[in-house]
């Protein structure tokens, strides 16, 4: 008998060998590097596909919800098109935030996202979005369409979050956020993202 046309005889990279999702742009895969109980910076090597330590977080913020990324998007030259401060994207994956009513205490895990908006952030004049979704099928929040249904106390968290990540005391903080929009440009971050994916690494994957 031979192996299912889904099986993975080695493990696929997690940026390029997992698909966006199977109802993209509403609700689409979100590969997580870090939890709410993580003090340190996990991300994804872009060469090999293992997780590695990027920095140790200098202050006490910790995310306030799952932060990863979504499979085959990169924010390019369409990504920065969207956002009036920068000029280019970051030239990474596209960054997303999973809120869940339970507490899921790992990474390097798939989950079905339901996007409901995001956060324009500017790193060092670079295009660094966050895309907002809660976890397709959640209990509590699995209901909620759009981020203005979310409780303002969360959309806050994560802006605090984002806004103090990188902060060196002493230093300029580089990372702003220009606005929070809603799941209609949320759509459009991430059909560019694919966009811009496209053009750099090709679409036969």
């Amino acid at each position: 008998m031979g192996f299912p046309n889904t099986f993975y005889r080695w493990r696929p990279h997690p940026w390029h060998g997992l698909k966006v999702g199977e109802n993209t742009p509403e609700v689409v895969n979100a590969y997580i590097e870090m939890t709410p109980f993580d003090f340190v910076k996990y991300e994804v090597d872009k060469k090999t596909g293992y997780m590695h330590v990027d920095r140790p977080q200098r202050s006490s913020s910790h995310p306030p919800a799952l932060y990863g990324f979504i499979p085959r998007t990169y924010c390019g030259e369409e990504v920065g098109n969207l956002n009036k401060k920068a000029g280019d994207g970051d030239r990474d994956p596209l960054d997303i935030c999973v809120i869940s009513e339970r507490q899921i205490t790992r990474g390097e895990i798939i989950v079905r996202a339901k996007v409901v908006g995001g956060l324009a952030g500017v790193d060092n004049g670079e295009a660094d979005d966050k895309i907002i979704a809660v976890l397709n099928n959640d209990n509590i929040y699995g209901n909620i369409n759009d981020i203005s249904e979310l409780p303002e106390v969360l959309v806050e968290r994560l802006r605090h979050y984002f806004l103090t990540y990188k902060l060196i005391p002493g230093e300029e903080n580089k990372f702003s956020i220009e606005k929070t929009y809603g799941r209609e440009e949320a759509f459009r971050v991430i059909k560019a993202s694919m966009n811009d994916y496209d053009n750099v690494f090709g679409n036969e994957l």
